[in-house]
């Protein structure tokens, strides 16, 4: 019996991957991506040590670190009461003790040009979806979609890993639950200097109104300024030069550069945001990723989330489309098992969000609580926040069954 074809509609992360390991099992997939490539200003850059583990037993991860990447082995919080280290990555066991710092666009390339060598693998790019082909009820179950240009593409399953602001989870008429994100955050590019701090490159600099991020890159620090949710139109009344100096202010080791930020239509807002779609599917349809759950920047989790969405959905889809068909039971099986991650990691991120918002309010540096501070001098503390995050609250492995399918290589002992 021959597989149908799945549909994968967004290029993401998770979508990639999820396209790539179906086309590794020889199951037939297109991938449609609405823009003409992948080189886009993504915010996300974040690939953990869950995330190079996978890879390694794909064995992709020695090529992958073969592109340029910036290692990050901790995570600190800068106060001005000091320093605080929540995470420390170089305190796990695994080859892959920090994360890879890689801009998105790189990543995505890298794994389509595999993808591109598996025979059941199609990629399209400037393929905008528009339609579904059927209503997305048990009578009448989601069989494709149709693209812009007015194509229609016939599929035994159709995936939506198209983003936060999901075309597809729009037009099944699914809607996402706001959990209750408090802050905004303005985004723009700074050059890095050789003798810029080495080990700041995913550092958050708290102050009282707000808070600086950064990671870092080869050449250049993305920044953050954090700001109160709603808040741009101040922002923009209080012009560029506010920003300069909340910039310095905070990180004053970029106050000689600041001045290259001339205007803010140089730097871009991001609408930070939780939320949740209550069910993740219909019949014939699945949703993952963002599309699914919007995570925010808060820990940098986000690729992480929709990667352990893309190897939760191939665990329980390749053997069902193996046997023919994929029913309602498998997809709700996929949000089964990765819905409880994404609770706990939502639920910490908008106590995280209140905790600042308060802050805030109160004129109060936005810093850990003392006794959390004092608890980040242990080092076993840092371990197991730095396996937290390194993981999920819920980590995902390949089950026996897709291992031997993807002829994935053992678990180091």
């Amino acid at each position: 019996m021959t597989a149908e074809r799945t549909i994968v509609a967004g290029g993401g992360p998770g979508g990639m991957l999820l396209a790539y390991l179906l086309a590794r099992a020889g199951l037939p997939v297109t991938l449609l991506e609405r823009h003409r490539d992948f080189d886009r200003d993504f915010r996300g850059d974040s690939l953990h040590p869950w995330t190079l583990e996978l890879f390694d037993r794909l064995g992709l991860a020695g090529r992958l670190l073969e592109q340029p990447h910036v290692p990050a082995r901790r995570f600190r919080f800068r106060t001005g009461r000091g320093t605080v280290t929540t995470t420390d990555y170089g305190l796990l066991d695994t080859p892959y003790d920090y994360v890879a710092l890689m801009p998105q666009a790189r990543f995505l390339d890298f794994l389509a040009a595999e993808a591109a060598t598996l025979p059941t693998f199609e990629l399209r790019t400037g393929a905008a979806v528009n339609g579904l082909l059927g209503a997305g009820t048990a009578d009448d179950p989601v069989r494709g979609v149709t693209l812009r240009s007015g194509e229609r593409i016939d599929a035994g399953l159709v995936v939506a890993a198209d983003g936060r602001f999901s075309r597809l989870r729009t037009l099944a008429g699914l809607t996402a639950e706001s959990q209750g994100a408090t802050t905004d955050l303005l985004w723009f590019a700074l050059p890095r200097h050789d003798d810029d701090p080495p080990d700041a490159a995913v550092d958050l600099f708290l102050g009282t109104r707000s808070y600086v991020g950064l990671l870092g890159g080869e050449d250049r620090w993305q920044v953050g300024l954090s700001l109160p949710k709603g808040g741009y139109p101040a922002l923009r009344e209080a012009g560029v030069e506010h920003v300069r100096r909340e910039v310095a202010g905070l990180v004053p080791w970029l106050a000689g550069r600041v001045g290259l930020l001339t205007d803010l239509d140089d730097a871009t807002l991001l609408s930070v945001d939780i939320s949740r779609v209550p069910d993740w599917h219909r019949p014939g349809l699945l949703l993952i990723g963002d599309a699914a759950h919007v995570i925010s920047p808060v820990g940098g989790n986000g690729i992480l989330m929709a990667l352990q969405d893309a190897l939760a959905a191939a665990n329980h889809l390749v053997p069902a489309l193996r046997a023919g068909s994929v029913g309602t039971a498998t997809l709700a099986a996929v949000q089964a098992e990765r819905e409880p991650a994404i609770v706990s990691v939502q639920s910490r991120q908008v106590r995280v969000e209140r905790g600042v918002a308060r802050a805030r309010e109160r004129g109060r540096t936005i810093a850990p609580p003392a006794f959390v501070r004092l608890l980040m001098r242990l080092p076993p503390v840092r371990r197991r926040s730095a396996r937290d995050n390194a993981y999920g609250p819920v980590p995902v492995h390949p089950t026996p069954e897709l291992a031997r399918e993807l002829g994935l290589a053992p678990v180091p002992a």
